[in-house]
């Protein structure tokens, strides 16, 4: 009886290893066949925004966006609906209405914060029409991404995005402006990174700078540090 207890015992001991042995190859076919249905990373896609017309311009511009598929959905091709309207504009293209010729308003990598088209209508003096922009091109807080924590920079181009000018001084950002028609100028307020801290807080100082349009650069600003250092003598005793 014992004896038999114990083949009994071996018998079923054989069994299970030998079942044991034939899933093992089974689980791991199926681990790889799931390895394998993974779907690839989805990598980033340039999309283009809707036409902006000025039908008193000759050219008509195209903005680039990029956007980052969302994990586990398909990227669709329809450049109307594809792309989310807070996604950063990176370049715009412009397209001459005549001669088809089409160029870049950027040759290097950067994030177009905003664009407006101005203008001045001063009397006894030609009228300049202009675009205005806000552009991060620099990396100013070394976080190795462009964003608005970075320097937000003013540059001028003419209407057909060329001659694209800088404006405002380097580690600064535009607050607002204000044109002059009069004296075919612009005047932008700025907030310097004075401390030199790489961040842009209310630590930091404000000032103005007035640029020519007739002969566009970088602005002088209007507060200089002597005023600034009298103010104090007079406010701050």
């Amino acid at each position: 009886m014992n004896n038999y207890r114990c083949l009994k015992k071996i018998f079923t001991a054989i069994i299970m290893a030998t079942l044991c042995f034939s899933c093992e190859p089974m689980t791991t076919r199926k681990t790889e066949q799931v390895k394998a249905a993974d779907p690839q990373k989805s990598e980033p896609n340039i999309v283009y925004g809707e036409l902006i017309i000025k039908e008193q311009l000759d050219y008509l511009m195209i903005p680039v966006n990029v956007i980052e598929p969302e994990p586990d959905k398909g990227i669709s091709l329809d450049s109307s609906r594809s792309y989310k309207r807070e996604n950063p504009l990176y370049n715009i293209i412009f397209y001459h209405k005549q001669d088809g010729e089409t160029h870049l308003l950027l040759n290097k990598k950067a994030i177009i914060n905003s664009f407006d088209l101005l203008e001045t209508k001063a009397s006894a003096k030609p009228q300049i029409k202009f675009w205005l922009y806000r552009i991060i091109d620099r990396d100013t807080n070394e976080d190795k991404k462009l964003n608005s924590e970075d320097a937000i920079i003013g540059y001028l181009s003419d209407l057909s995005g060329k001659n694209l000018q800088q404006i405002t001084p380097n580690n600064s950002q535009i607050i607002n402006w204000v044109v002059i028609p009069s004296q075919n100028a612009i005047f932008l307020k700025i907030l310097k990174d004075s401390n030199n801290d790489k961040k842009f807080t209310g630590a930091d100082k404000t000032n103005f700078i007035r640029v020519n349009l007739e002969q566009p650069g970088v602005g002088t600003e209007i507060i200089s540090d002597q005023i600034e250092q009298e103010l104090k003598s007079y406010i701050l005793k």
